[in-house]
């Protein structure tokens, strides 16, 4: 019943309850992924809440800030551990002017559980890095962070400076955060969107997997 009660206590926004349980199946022999997994599931509880209006901004970040504590505690390594997946490459920033960080750092450990090589650039990341990224990693996926409505210009102005560097053919790009939504996406000229990992590692797995 261990894996349910934390995803209870993680929808209900219990942080003490939830981190230690973490801790305890972690002693118990638990693998850190499937702790980790178990939480995504959680937010993906929280991300759906949010979408419908059952939930708000306040519910959505404590929510991030208990898997944030959760993955310190279970993989200290975190998102910042060196990337191995195979299954492509993917680079994920927060844009600049913007330097929230909850909700990236959760989908790019979700990614890097999901197979994928992930270089996390941070916050705050100017247009040129985000370019300079693309060509260092040989990217597939560019994913943009953003939790300000601010941040729809920058995903915009990141777009459109990957699109004149010669590199938009080479690579898709999604942008995520709470307000986001398809009419950001159509404004920035991403090619997909999402606001909980969910729903990005389900983008980056048709765009890998089905070779669009």
């Amino acid at each position: 019943m261990m894996p349910q009660e934390l995803t209870d206590a993680i929808v209900s926004l219990r942080m003490d309850e939830a981190v230690t349980l973490a801790k305890r199946m972690l002693d118990s022999g638990t693998d850190p992924l499937a702790i980790i997994a178990d939480g995504s599931k959680a937010m993906e509880v929280i991300g759906r809440r949010f979408s419908e209006g059952e939930a708000f901004l306040p519910e959505l970040i404590m929510g991030g800030e208990i898997m944030k504590s959760i993955s310190e505690e279970v993989m200290p390594g975190g998102a910042g551990a060196t990337p191995t997946g195979s299954r492509g490459t993917i680079i994920i920033g927060t844009v600049h002017g913007d330097i929230h960080d909850i909700g990236k750092d959760i989908v790019a450990l979700m990614l890097g559980i999901d197979g994928y090589a992930v270089h996390d650039l941070g916050i705050d990341v100017s247009v040129e890095d985000f370019v300079a990224a693309i060509k260092e990693h040989d990217a597939d996926i560019v994913a943009l962070s953003g939790l300000l409505t601010l941040a729809f210009d920058a995903m915009k102005s990141t777009v459109d400076r990957i699109e004149t560097a010669g590199l938009r053919d080479k690579v898709k790009i999604m942008i995520g955060g709470a307000p986001v939504d398809e009419n950001v996406r159509v404004y920035t000229g991403a090619d997909g969107w999402g606001n909980d990992a969910g729903l990005a590692i389900r983008l980056a797995d048709e765009w890998i997997d089905g070779g669009a």
